[in-house]
């Protein structure tokens, strides 16, 4: 009988810095934990709160689901954020007016704009800097092995 698992020899070595997940992960919180250090301290956000506001700002909204949806973080880590963003007045929710059982969240008009027009602008640059580094054929490639990879792995998740 054969089953569809892989193979795993047990002399083979696990190499956990080649493994794509991994270095992927890592990444990513390298990157936040940059993106993090130009607006941690000045606005008091995290790096969750940031992606909330982020995610927000390019789709107002959006309920607290659709968010955790779109950034694939967890439930409880949106709603935790989410209410923090509430208490520092950055983010506000509002009942749909088609319907009154969805609460959209809205990025506050005055201070939460604010915030996020002063660190979009830093994140931008932040990005720029990490693509310099990349001639624009490989830019391009990266853009679409990310594609790619991400297409993939949600057809894997189903």
């Amino acid at each position: 009988m054969q089953t569809n698992t892989p193979d795993i020899r047990a002399n083979e070595t696990f190499e956990l810095e080649r493994f794509l997940p991994y270095r992927l992960s890592l990444l990513t919180n390298t990157i936040s934990q940059g993106i993090a250090a130009s607006y941690r301290d000045e606005h008091d956000i995290s790096i969750t709160e940031w992606r909330i506001l982020a995610v927000l700002g390019r789709f107002p909204g959006l309920t607290a689901s659709e968010v955790t949806e779109r950034t694939a973080m967890d439930k409880v880590a949106i709603h935790r954020a989410v209410k923090t963003l509430m208490q520092k007045d950055l983010l506000e929710r509002k009942p749909d007016q088609s319907d009154r059982r969805r609460q959209q969240l809205l990025i506050t008009p005055n201070k939460g704009k604010a915030v996020l027009n002063t660190v979009i602008p830093r994140a931008k640059q932040f990005e720029n800097q990490l693509l310099n580094t990349l001639s624009p054929t490989e830019t391009r490639s990266l853009h679409s092995i990310l594609n790619k990879l991400q297409e993939k792995s949600l057809a894997l998740k189903d």
